[in-house]
């Protein structure tokens, strides 16, 4: 079940990444529109500022609406300006909370008729006892249950995308983690364990990014037919806000010998963005930092996928926000 220390360190101690900032053209993405969750810091907010010069409308979605005006400011404030700068939109989503789901997507809905990418990139670690509003262990609630709501809510934008963009342009890009490969349970996800308030953090977070990739993988299913590619990706172990509950020894040893900075976790979000690798072909793969396609580590994970847990998964999500929206 578990991974060989040999894939862990090549994920621990990744090669240079193979897109970037340079590898995006000024202007190059005008009309198209993007939109990254957790935009206000960290990888999301790294990404927004390397699409800045694209051209692009980019709707940076968050559950606090000052944090993202916050982020617009500074990214609006780069010096030189681009030649052809991203127009920067705020977007109330709180993915804690199933209520503000569908009236998010609306929002979006009555000012763009495409979507061209979808970056999940909200990411969050609770405490032992966390639990969404509506009651759901909070990482799966959070990481699972609510993205995928919206991406579906998001499905005819993304479908109207895919019928004019060019071919494997279209993109919804989930988030997973190393976590999968070292905390989460045998088979990715235990269904009677995230029907309860969150016990060990690590675990349940490494379950939530597990779920992510089988969502992932069974978003490449159901709407490849429809050319929409569905990804998931690791994007490094990073310095990222994620970490501010952590005492400063923890920190500090993990900054020198494992963490990057999070321009890195960025990166390998424009590879799972942009990278011609990502293809119809490749449809449902995982990538690892910063910017490699590779099957997730645990073989457990990848046999359930094949085995039908990622569809079981997904339809679980469904009930669970069934009864709320």
């Amino acid at each position: 079940m578990s991974s060989s220390l040999w894939t862990l360190l090549q994920q621990f101690y990744p090669p240079a990444p193979t897109v970037t900032e340079k590898n995006l053209a000024a202007g190059s993405q005008v009309g198209k529109v993007f939109i990254v969750t957790g935009a206000n810091s960290g990888i999301g907010l790294d990404l927004v500022k390397f699409l800045y010069p694209t051209g692009a409308t980019i709707y940076l979605a968050s559950r606090s609406l000052e944090k993202i005006d916050n982020a617009i400011a500074q990214v609006s404030a780069i010096s030189p300006a681009p030649a052809t700068p991203a127009t920067l939109k705020s977007l109330y989503l709180d993915l804690s909370d199933l209520t503000t789901i569908k009236p998010a997507a609306a929002s979006f809905a009555a000012q763009e008729s495409r979507l061209d990418i979808l970056w999940h990139n909200a990411g969050f670690g609770y405490e032992p006892g966390s639990v969404t509003k509506q009651g759901l262990e909070a990482h799966i609630g959070t990481h699972c249950v609510a993205p995928l709501l919206f991406t579906q809510e998001l499905l005819p934008q993304l479908q109207a995308a895919a019928k004019s963009a060019p071919k494997d342009s279209v993109r919804i890009v989930w988030t997973g983690s190393i976590r999968i490969d070292i905390n989460s349970p045998p088979g990715g996800v235990d269904f009677a364990r995230i029907e309860k308030p969150t016990i060990n953090k690590e675990c349940e977070y490494g379950a939530s990014k597990a779920g992510n990739y089988f969502l992932a993988a069974e978003g490449a299913r159901r709407w490849g037919k429809y050319g929409i590619i569905s990804v998931c990706q690791n994007p490094g172990n990073l310095y990222t806000p994620i970490w501010g509950n952590s005492s400063w020894w923890h920190i500090a040893f993990f900054r020198i010998f494992v963490l990057y900075p999070s321009k890195y976790g960025a990166y390998t979000m424009l590879y799972a963005g942009f990278s011609p690798d990502v293809n119809e072909g490749t449809n449902g793969a995982y990538i690892w930092p910063w910017g490699r396609i590779r099957p997730v580590g645990r073989s457990d994970v990848l046999q359930a996928v094949s085995d039908g847990k990622a569809a079981e998964f997904w339809e679980w999500c469904e009930k669970k926000w069934g009864q709320y929206v």
